[in-house]
Order: C-alpha cells, then structure tokens, then sequence
C-alpha cells in the first residue's frame, strides 16, 4: 500500500490492521513521516500493525509519483493537502488532481485499488471526480468505480460552501 501524502499514516495503519503486508508512507515533511513513525510503534499491540512492514519516504509526492516506477502497490491512496485555498487556484488545481492521479496509477498494480481523496473547497465534487475518471480513462487500463463519497454524518457539510471533502474509489484490471 503506498499512502501519498501521508501526513501521520492514518491510512497507512487502518491498512495495516486490515491486513496490510507493507505499506509505505510518503511525504514531504520529516516531522510528519516521524509522527507516522511513531504511530505504528504506538500501534504494535494490534496484531496487523505488528505483521506489516512499514516504509516512510520523504519528498515530494508529486515529483516522486512523476518518476519512473520501480514497484507497483495494490492499494494506492492520494490525499494531497487543498491544491486550491482560493478561487483564483482553481482552473491550476483541477490539472494538478488528474495530472496527480495519472502519475499515480503507473505505480498501480493489476487488479488494484485507487483512493484519490480532495479536501479543497474551491474544486467541485463533480469537477475533481470527472477528474480522476478522465486520469483513470486515459491510463487505458479497465476500471470499475467502487463508490464516491463526501462529508461523513458527523462532520455535516450545512451551507453552500461547506462540502469540501470528497473521495473515489476504483478498481483497475
């Protein structure tokens, strides 16, 4: 599993406990791979987490994802930070997400699973899902989309604004 933008590996350790044979953790910042770091040591009791290899690379996900692969992951997860804080970054932003999730099926393995996962507010459910699908189209490889989702109950999205958060779910052959 590789987790891109991994920040303190939370989806790094739910894979781990769900059965996860070796995730690894991406990101830019050392105190934050050092928070994922200590995460799993924290986390050792569960039976997962003690079983799973767990790698953490630092530098930067796009760049990384860019490169040549030299391995491919069963599950990739792309949960960048908001690529769009203000309106005026959004046309760049919208780019940036296909170009983002095209760069990271390369590393996908066949019969694997892609989350891509946005948190910018200025780029719309419909805008950053048609995104990841036209990513995933030209990839030429076959796909099923699982499901996509948004706010979850406990974190209601009340006002026009306010559903910022949103995630997809696919499968490639």
């Amino acid at each position: 599993m590789l987790n891109a933008f991994s920040f303190s590996g939370g989806f790094s350790l739910y894979a781990a406990r769900g059965g996860a044979k070796s995730v690894t953790d991406l990101d830019l910042s050392e105190p934050a791979l050092a928070g994922a770091r200590r995460n799993f040591a924290l986390s050792q009791a569960a039976p997962g987490v003690a079983a799973c290899h767990h790698d953490c690379v630092r530098g930067d996900a796009f760049e990384w994802l860019a490169a040549k692969p030299v391995r491919n992951f069963d599950l990739i997860v792309l949960d960048p930070p908001s690529l769009a804080k203000r309106e005026a970054e959004r046309a760049r932003a919208i780019g940036a997400y296909r170009q983002l999730n095209a760069d990271g099926l390369r590393w996908l393995a066949p019969g694997g699973v892609l989350v891509a996962a946005s948190c910018s507010a200025h780029v719309s459910a419909g805008e950053f899902f048609g995104e990841v699908r036209q990513a995933a189209r030209e990839s030429a490889r076959p796909f099923t989309e699982w499901r996509t989702t948004g706010h979850a109950p406990d974190h209601p999205a009340t006002f026009p604004e306010a559903p910022y958060l949103k995630a997809i779910y696919l499968r490639f052959g």
